[in-house]
């Protein structure tokens, strides 16, 4: 299994659009609505103008994308990491947070949310990847749970 990562350009915008439907359709459906479900096209291209996003390519088929914004000096936050269904628990999501770590070599804390009753989640951000739960916040119906992981 051969993993890469692509940067996003305004032409994968449709295709992206596949990999965040695929991948948030349950959320999508247990909480009533998801930020990362249902986005349109041209929602898609603004957001890969605004802030960068890689396709996270298993064996060159595309299965997942990754993307983190600066927030100041060193402090980023995951805004978005997403695997398709069937190729999630193979360790993709893992390397992409590594990844992150290496793409952005200045970094000191990286923050994301995640909804806080997605057990799997929060095991894999604490458990795999060295994050830690610092607030509990609220987006809409929803209890987010805000983790950090810092160097």
């Amino acid at each position: 299994m051969t993993i890469e990562y692509r940067k996003a350009v305004s032409e994968d915008a449709e295709m992206l659009v596949n990999i965040y439907n695929a991948s948030f359709y349950s959320d999508h459906i247990r909480y009533g609505a998801c930020p990362g479900y249902g986005k349109t096209t041209e929602m898609m291209k603004a957001s890969i103008k605004e802030q960068p996003k890689y396709i996270i390519l298993c064996d060159n088929k595309p299965v997942g994308c990754i993307s983190c914004k600066r927030l100041e000096m060193g402090v980023y936050e995951l805004s978005c990491l997403c695997i398709v269904p069937e190729y999630q628990g193979k360790g993709l999501g893992t390397q992409a947070v590594r990844f992150i770590k290496t793409l952005y070599e200045d970094w000191k804390k990286i923050t994301l949310v995640t909804p806080l009753d997605k057990k799997e989640n929060v095991k894999f951000y604490t458990e795999k990847c060295g994050f830690h739960i610092v607030s509990i916040e609220k987006g809409g119906n929803v209890e987010l749970a805000r983790f950090v992981t810092e160097r």
